[in-house]
């Protein structure tokens, strides 16, 4: 009889990412009713933004284009962005399974750098989805 010695056999390696503003609210909110067994990341180009969330894996992307300040709701910014970093995009979703990415597609990082983030994942090998949070207007 074979043995599993690796507790995490036949289990898929999952991750929640949001991408942008609106995204990555949506995953803070995921986070703080987590799902064991789930990494959960958000990614911006704002630094305000990530060192507002509780999300323990953040990546900062464009640091050359934005300097840490966001994009201003420019999606084609943010899709430069997400190019200057797709190494380090990579990293954090290849050892994945699943990939899914929440992105609002309202402002630029997320509008413009969602296609690319899901391009590189689905490369990676990841069964990827995006998602889109539902906009509440007050």
């Amino acid at each position: 009889m074979v043995q599993d010695s690796d507790q995490n056999i036949g289990q898929a390696r999952v991750a929640v990412v949001g991408v942008g503003g609106g995204g990555s609210n949506a995953v803070k909110r995921m986070y703080k009713n987590k799902i064991s067994h789930i990494e959960y990341a958000t990614i911006n180009t704002g630094a305000q933004a990530l060192s507002n969330s509780d999300v323990p894996s953040k990546l900062r992307v464009g640091d050359r284009l934005a300097r840490g300040m966001g994009v201003g709701g420019n999606p084609e910014k943010g899709r430069l962005c997400h190019e200057e970093d797709r190494d380090h995009i990579l990293e954090l979703v290849q050892n994945q399974d699943m990939v899914f990415i929440a992105a609002g597609m309202g402002g630029g990082t997320g509008n413009g750098g969602a296609p690319g983030f899901a391009s590189v994942a689905k490369d990676s090998g990841a069964f990827t989805v995006g998602v889109k949070p539902k906009t509440i207007f007050f």
